[in-house]
């Protein structure tokens, strides 16, 4: 029955681990079965192969990027691919062309985004129309095409609203009906609206076109002596572009984005387009970008934060923008010559963060945040080529690899066996286990986080054998200690448990934080030999504490174990004690009887 009782916490801990295999085993084939998840590692660009893209600059006259540029393209770009994860992704220059070699086929929207230079701006609206304007019969039969100006006044279709809810359609004082927002045209809310009396978004009362700001109001930044919204930037070349810009057929990617200057632009969806005024936040203003769902809604938001230039900017262009008429009032994001959102402020935004709502999915919010929060390229990229590459290892070198770990891991075994007899079991069986876990957890980082497993990435697993053989050494050698020292094994392995376990953290800690700071600095290939370092540090941890321990504690209650079985490892004769070290009624260990000998000689 005591037996039972000192077995059952160690068993529940071992249950515990059971449960914990079981539930990544049955995740990997829910994946599996459900899903798109691998029941094997992915591989990376060296043992598998993949896609190799030349993307040619796009260059604006005959001035050529320059090597300054390229090299900040290329870091960019490393950045991105490797957002989500160890990709092993391989960027290089060739020339002026850049080349991306990814493992795998990548998705269009991946090598979309390799190519934006994704440089936010955010600008002014001094006039809008329709993107694609409706063709107009002639009396002769004909159709013709006619864009809708607005300058200053507001245009047959709704701009969004910074609020709470949508609006519903209500009536002015004049009888005439103000739309709610056009469907599909991209929405945006300001994550830091001022909260009212009862704690929700502060209306915005109607402005009109004589509308002042108030005293208290910051400046809004000028550009050569004019406001950004001022319509005088509408000069005859502008109006002209705007005329012909039709948002169905233009190639946006054509359009100069300079920040000095006014802009004629489309919206995302190509329904709406736009005369802007020159930037007044950029990009470098940014300081972090995240995505998720908006609290208590199911749509997918991109959230930027401002540095101290961009928080002053964003509250001067909030605080005029509310004074003015529509479409004024507007402020548009734009992003790679596309206006992805043209938020109404309903109050100023001094806060030094946004919301960008622009129809998002979960992969498309996080593929802006990345770009957002990793930089603008220094120029914009068009698909040169696409082509498949051959591994530049192939299978023989990863059954090399693979080889030279069996060999590794028999050669522990047998160490282990021919050392510690029957413990070696215990190495063994734990050998197994951390390898298990090794095995569902990268298998499932392949699938959620796009893991690439290179052949720097098998040489840290096969290096992981001895760190991990070498905690369960450490652990059996403190126990086998406090046996010579005549404890009993049951007394031995908590005792010899509570000092090697220190030991084993420390070294643990030491190998994981080498391993980080290899992970920080280094690049491409080094980066997955440090990841699954890191990796295999963290599962050596958990086998010790949830499977070596625990085991050793039910086994220490065995009758091979307890009593010292030649066999076992554990032979108190072997180990050096003078006498068995079993202490029952009426008996005193070892370490007992040194005690009173020396007490009575002192």
């Amino acid at each position: 029955m005591a037996k039972n009782a000192r077995n059952r916490g160690p068993l529940r801990t071992l249950a515990t681990l059971i449960v914990i295999i079981l539930g990544l085993y049955g995740l990997m084939a829910a994946g599996n079965t459900w899903g798109e998840a691998q029941l094997t590692p992915k591989l990376g660009l060296d043992l598998e192969g993949g896609t190799e893209l030349i993307l040619k600059p796009r260059i604006v006259g005959n001035e050529g990027p320059t090597p300054g540029q390229l090299l900040k393209a290329v870091d960019i770009i490393r950045q991105r691919v490797d957002g989500a994860g160890a990709a092993e992704a391989e960027v290089t220059t060739q020339g002026d062309n850049i080349v991306v070699s990814l493992p795998g086929t990548p998705s269009a929207a991946t090598i979309a985004s390799l190519q934006k230079s994704s440089q936010l701006r955010i600008r002014a609206v001094i006039a809008t129309g329709q993107g694609a304007p409706a063709p107009v019969p002639t009396p002769t039969g004909t159709a013709t095409t006619k864009p809708t100006t607005t300058t200053g006044k507001p245009t047959a279709t709704a701009r969004p609203k910074i609020t709470s809810k949508p609006q519903a359609t209500t009536s002015t004082a004049s009888g005439a009906a103000t739309s709610a927002p056009r469907s599909g045209f991209p929405q945006a809310l300001a994550a830091a609206t001022a909260p009212g009396p009862s704690g929700t978004a502060t209306a915005k009362p109607p402005a009109s076109a004589t509308a002042k700001p108030p005293a208290t109001a910051p400046t809004a930044p000028t550009i050569q002596g004019k406001d950004p919204s001022d319509q005088a930037w509408i000069t005859a070349d502008v109006q002209k572009a705007f005329e012909d810009l039709n948002c169905a057929t233009n190639d946006l990617a054509n359009i100069v984005d300079d920040p000095k200057k006014p802009m004629v632009t489309c919206s995302d969806d190509g329904q709406v387009k736009y005369i802007l005024g020159p930037s007044e936040l950029a990009g470098s203003d940014i300081t972090d970008a995240s995505s998720g769902l908006r609290p208590q809604s199911s749509v997918y938001v991109v959230n930027v934060t401002f540095n101290d230039v961009g928080k002053k900017a964003f509250c001067a262009l909030t605080t005029r923008n509310k004074t003015l008429e529509p479409p004024r009032d507007q402020g548009a994001f734009v992003l790679d010559n596309r206006v992805i959102s043209a938020p109404v402020p309903e109050v100023p935004l001094c806060a030094g963060s946004a919301e960008i709502n622009g129809s998002f999915t979960a992969e498309s919010s996080k593929q802006l945040a990345d770009q957002l929060k990793f930089g603008a390229l220094p120029i914009s990229f068009r698909l040169e080529t696409q082509q498949d590459i051959s591994p530049t290892l192939g299978g023989d070198q990863l059954k090399r690899g693979l080889l030279a770990g069996g060999i590794g891991l028999l050669l522990v075994i047998f160490y282990s066996l021919f050392q510690y007899r029957a413990l070696g079991l215990v190495t063994v069986s734990s050998l197994l286990i951390a390898s298990a876990l090794t095995y569902a957890i990268v298998t499932l980082f392949g699938w959620m986080y796009d893991l690439r497993l290179t052949m720097a990435g098998v040489a840290g697993l096969i290096v992981a054998i001895g760190i991990t053989a070498d905690s369960f050494i450490i652990y059996f050698e403190r126990v086998r200690d406090e046996v010579r020292d005549g404890r009993a094994l049951r007394a031995a392995v908590e005792t010899g448990w509570r000092r090697a376990r220190r030991t084993i953290l420390i070294s643990d800690a030491v190998n994981f934080l080498a391993a980080a700071v290899l992970y920080a600095l280094a690049a491409s290939n080094v980066r997955g030999f440090a990841f699954t370092l890191m990796l295999t540090t963290i599962i050596d941890i958990v086998v010790v504490f949830l499977f070596t321990h625990p085991l050793l504690s039910v086994l220490a209650n065995t009758r091979f174990f307890g009593d010292g079985h030649r066999w076992s490892g554990l032979d108190p004769e072997r180990l050096g004690a003078k006498t068995v070290s079993y202490a029952g009624r009426g008996r005193v260990t070892i370490a007992a009887r040194r005690a009173a000998t020396e007490g009575s000689q002192s």
